[in-house]
């Protein structure tokens, strides 16, 4: 099993990223992984965080072996033809060392949806609309940008199915207690085809980062979400 990582800018500046993902290359972690938000208090950080494909190109420009992902790139915040751009450009300036992670994003109704409504970002507020805009936006990608892997990262068995057939891979939150049933659905839509599973636990959760190997995934993302001068 690979194992990967990923840092947050919501807690950390670049000078302290750009060190941390030169010493997980040289550690040999596989690939590093950015997040896609707007504020870092969404996840706990005391800053907003530094946008998700210009960071990726800057750690791209300031690495050499480890290869890069975004966990995940949330379909609300750009339009396909954008989120196609940003992917290509990222893959074009690392060499061939990224993956796309991509998100359907929150319901409207949910804490997580706050630094949308504050932005005046719409949510599509159903289910099956939100998921219609991951295909959608796997649709363009593959359509106009270079051929790259694609994953998506899933919090329900419907959007497990769809990365089965639409994409590469698939990413589950490990400390789910559904993340069994999201990989069984995922695996099964995905048939025989090369298919890429990972689940991301935080570093400090020991039964997560066991549930990653008890399933049997290709990867576990270390999920370092905290600052890194502490």
């Amino acid at each position: 099993m690979l194992i990967d990582v990923q840092f947050s800018s919501g807690h950390n500046d670049f000078p302290r990223l750009r060190e941390a993902v030169l010493q997980a290359e040289a550690d040999g972690f596989d690939t590093t992984w950015v997040l896609d938000h707007f504020d870092g208090a969404m996840v706990g950080g005391d800053r907003d965080v530094l946008e998700c494909f210009t960071l990726l190109g800057a750690l791209a420009e300031a690495t050499s072996t480890i290869k890069l992902g975004s966990l995940v790139a949330n379909v609300t915040n750009r339009h396909p033809a954008l989120l196609a751009l940003c992917a290509s450009t990222t893959y074009r300036i690392s060499g061939g060392r990224f993956t796309l992670g991509i998100g359907a994003g929150a319901a409207p109704d949910t804490p997580w949806s706050r630094e949308h409504h504050e932005r005046g970002i719409p949510i599509m507020p159903l289910l099956a609309d939100r998921h219609a805009n991951v295909v959608h936006n796997i649709q363009v990608v593959r359509a106009t940008a270079e051929p790259m892997p694609i994953i998506v990262g899933v919090n329900s068995v419907e959007l497990a199915v769809i990365a089965g057939h639409q994409a590469d891979g698939v990413n589950i939150r490990l400390s789910s207690p559904h993340s069994a049933r999201y990989l069984a659905a995922a695996r099964e839509a995905a048939g025989d085809k090369p298919f890429d599973c990972s689940g991301w636990a935080s570093h400090d959760d020991m039964a997560s980062q066991q549930k990653a190997y008890d399933l049997g995934l290709d990867r576990l993302i270390i999920s370092r979400l905290h600052s890194l001068d502490a």
